[in-house]
C-alpha cells in the first residue's frame, strides 16, 4: 500500500525584522532625504492646523507685494496675504486632497486587483478591460468634465485624481498576485483545502504589501502635481482657501514684477514631490529581500 502524498512546499518569506528593517533605513541615503523632506511637508501641514504668522484668508491691498522683513518672513502676495502663511494652508489643502485620493484608488485598485488574480477568466478580462477604459481619462480631463457638471472644487479634484489612480493600481496589484499565486506556499494552500478568499488574505496580500507601499508613495507625488495642475486651471481647490497650483495662478501675471511669488510655491511642490520619490526609492531597495540579502 503506497504512503500518503505529503506536501512539503516552503512557506512564505517572512518580513525583515522592525530593528533590522531601521538599522538599514538610517544608512540609506535616499530614505533619509525622502523622508525628511516628506516629514517637513507634513509637519508644515499640521502646524497650519493650530498656527500661521497671519491669517492666509485676510486681505490687505494696503500691504501687497510687501518684500521680505521681520513681520513678512517671505513678504505679501498681490493682495497682501502673508506668503508663509499661504505656503504653510496651501500645505495642508495639496497634503488632504493627495491622502484621500490616493485612498480612493488605494480601496479600488487593490480590491479590483486583487479579485481579478483570484477569479481570472471573465471576471479578470472584464476588470482589465475596465482598468483600459478608465486609464483613457486623465486627472485633468476627468476633471473638467467633472466640473462641467458639479463644477470645480476640492472635491472634484478628489474624485478626478482618485479615479485617474485606479487602474494604475489595479494593474500592478493584478500582475503581482498573480506571481504570488504562483508560488509553492500558495498551492501547498490550495492543496490544503483553503478557499480563494483565505488565500488572498492570509497569502497573497501580505506578500505584495511591500509592493503597494513602494507604489502608494510614487503615486502620492503624483496626486500632489495633479491636484496643483487642476488648482492652476482654475479645477481645483478654489478661493479662499489656499493652494500650491493657486498661488502660481495668481503669480503668473507678475512673474517680472515679483517672480519670487512663482518660486514660493513652485519650489514646495519640487520639494513635496523629491521627497516621496527618494522615499519610495529608499522604501524599495529596503523592502525588496533579494537586495536585504546583499546588504
Amino acid at each position: 500500500m503506497s504512503e500518503p502524498l505529503i506536501i512539503d512546499a516552503p512557506l512564505a518569506p517572512r518580513p525583515l525584522p522592525a530593528r533590522t528593517f531601521w538599522r538599514r533605513a538610517l544608512r540609506h541615503r535616499s530614505f533619509v532625504l525622502g523622508g525628511a523632506l516628506s516629514l517637513l511637508v507634513l509637519l508644515s501641514a499640521l502646524l497650519s492646523l493650530v498656527w500661521t504668522p497671519w491669517s492666509p484668508y485676510d486681505i490687505d491691498i494696503a500691504s501687497k507685494l510687501r518684500p521680505p522683513s521681520a513681520a513678512h518672513w517671505l513678504g505679501t502676495d498681490s493682495f497682501g496675504r502673508d506668503i508663509v502663511s499661504l505656503l504653510l494652508a496651501g500645505a495642508r489643502s495639496t497634503i488632504m486632497v493627495g491622502i484621500i485620493a490616493v485612498s480612493i484608488g488605494l480601496t479600488f485598485g487593490v480590491t479590483l486587483g486583487l479579485v481579478a488574480s483570484a477569479r481570472r477568466g471573465w471576471t479578470e478580462e472584464i476588470i482589465m478591460r475596465f482598468s483600459d477604459f478608465t486609464f483613457a481619462f486623465p486627472a485633468v480631463l476627468s476633471a473638467i468634465m467633472l466640473a462641467a457638471v458639479v463644477g470645480p472644487g476640492m472635491v472634484t479634484s478628489i474624485v478626478a485624481i482618485g479615479i485617474f489612480q485606479i487602474p494604475t493600481l489595479t494593474r500592478l496589484t493584478r500582475g503581482s498576485a498573480n506571481a504570488i499565486w504562483a508560488r509553492e506556499f500558495v498551492l501547498a494552500a490550495r492543496a490544503a483545502g483553503k478557499g480563494k478568499f483565505r488565500i488572498t488574505i492570509e497569502h497573497v496580500l501580505p506578500n505584495i504589501l511591500s509592493i503597494l507601499i513602494v507604489q502608494v508613495t510614487i503615486q502620492f507625488a503624483l496626486a500632489i502635481l495633479a491636484e496643483a495642475a487642476l488648482s492652476y486651471l482654475g479645477l481645483g481647490t478654489q478661493p479662499p482657501q489656499p493652494s500650491w497650483g493657486r498661488m502660481l495662478n495668481d503669480a503668473q501675471t507678475l512673474l517680472f514684477q515679483s517672480p519670487m511669488l512663482a518660486v514660493y510655491p513652485g519650489a514646495a511642490i519640487a520639494i513635496a514631490v523629491l521627497g516621496l520619490n527618494l522615499l519610495g526609492d529608499g522604501l524599495r531597495d529596503l523592502l525588496d529581500p533579494r537586495l536585504a540579502r546583499e546588504r
